[in-house]
């Protein structure tokens, strides 16, 4: 059977737009509850006295739970799509939100997020594969849209946390199974209209696609290893950003709790505002492009992060924010390009990618910083994006692009 997100859409058919911004509002929710749980580690560490260690423990269990099962969710649904398991995998979240607030014992939290990292593994891959059917060819745009959902959620995440589970205390998380309630209902309206577009394309066959055809299977090969070292890049680096930028401003500038989530949240806020243009621009020069100078563009900024003032600590931060985001978007549709007729299991595995770069990151970092300090984290990842110049060995998939 063909993979139904990889047909292009037959003539004078648009993007869905409705389709993309229901899509788009729940990975909003989705990546919001996630974001809770790095916001309240500032209140985790000091309930449950943890280490910096346990902290990373506590990322790492949460984005490994996704990133070894995203591969396996878009394997199994580029063969047998299955338009529910959107709803059903926010139960999961559902779930390990409801535990997390409840926890008793450090293990119970790494049970719950766990589970919220289940439901995130359902998620990022299929709803890739709706955002992509739902695009009328303009994958990049679709996919920015996508992703610029999940970036906003992110950065309201901590903000939310910094004014209701910081004087609510742990139990008020509980308040965002709401958003997953909320999430279930959209989520399975897309699962109605996902169930109708497979059924009326089904039969279609999916096109050679010139740029794959140029590529021998080892060229291939060798390219997506580059984008691996691409996305270790860019997510070990925000993995240090997100997990310990708090406890950073803490110690270095000794600012409150709630001040340190503020700019957390103003620094996610930059990454949700960069991801919506590496898509389009994508579309528009060539992906490989934005790639490259998405990941190594912002190297002057991260070496000179670790020595400035509060004040310009803010604004390096923005501009980081706002030019590295831009490269998931551009790097999950080249990779898609790449390997054509196998979305879910290509975003299943870059999803993934990202999850795990990012919590083996956190947890690195964090044992790092025990051993050393926050500042020293720091100044070590600032070189990260030197493997940005990798990208120069990308090969071009879209003749008439920039050159």
């Amino acid at each position: 059977m063909a993979a139904v997100a990889d047909v292009p859409p037959r003539r004078g058919t648009g993007v869905a737009l409705r389709v993309l911004t229901a899509i788009s509002f729940c990975h909003f929710l989705n990546d919001m509850m996630q974001s809770v749980i790095p916001a309240v580690y500032p209140i985790l560490k000091s309930a449950y006295r943890l280490d910096f260690g346990q902290i990373g423990l506590i990322t790492l269990t949460s984005q490994l739970t996704a990133s070894l099962l995203q591969p396996v969710v878009g394997l199994y649904t580029d063969h047998k799509p299955v338009p529910y398991s959107l709803a059903a995998g926010m139960g999961v979240t559902l779930v390990g939100l409801i535990l997390l607030s409840m926890a008793p014992t450090f293990a119970i939290i790494l049970v719950a997020v766990a589970l919220v990292g289940v439901g995130s593994s359902v998620f990022h891959p299929e709803s890739s594969r709706v955002a992509r059917m739902a695009s009328g060819g303009q994958h990049g745009f679709a996919q920015s849209l996508f992703q610029v959902g999940g970036n906003a959620g992110s950065a309201v995440g901590p903000l939310l946390a910094a004014f209701i589970v910081l004087p609510g205390g742990q139990r008020s998380i509980a308040w965002f199974s709401a958003a997953a309630l909320v999430a279930i209902v959209v989520l399975s309206r897309v699962g109605d209209w996902y169930k109708a577009r497979r059924s009326s394309i089904t039969k279609a066959k999916v096109p050679a696609q010139d740029a794959h055809a140029r590529l021998s299977s080892k060229k291939v090969a060798f390219v997506i290893a580059i984008l691996i070292a691409l996305i270790f890049s860019k997510f070990f680096y925000l993995a240090g950003l997100t997990s310990y930028y708090t406890f950073f401003l803490m110690s270095k500038f000794h600012v409150p709790v709630r001040t340190a989530q503020i700019y957390l949240f103003i620094f996610l806020g930059a990454v949700a505002t960069g991801t919506i243009v590496g898509g389009p621009v994508g579309d528009r020069i060539g992906r490989k492009y934005v790639i490259w100078w998405s990941i190594l563009g912002i190297l002057p900024f991260t070496v000179v992060l670790p020595y400035v003032s509060l004040f310009w600590t803010g604004f390096l931060s923005v501009i980081i924010g706002l030019v590295l985001a831009s490269a998931f978007s551009a790097i999950l549709v080249y990779a898609q390009d790449l390997v054509p007729g196998k979305v879910g299991t290509v975003s299943g595995l870059f999803f993934g990618l990202a999850f795990g770069m990012g919590g083996i990151g956190a947890a690195l970092l964090g044992r790092l910083a025990d051993a050393t300090s926050i500042d020293f984290v720091y100044r070590v990842c600032s070189f990260l994006p030197l493997i940005g110049l990798l990208a120069a060995f990308l090969p071009n998939l879209e003749p008439g692009k920039a050159k």
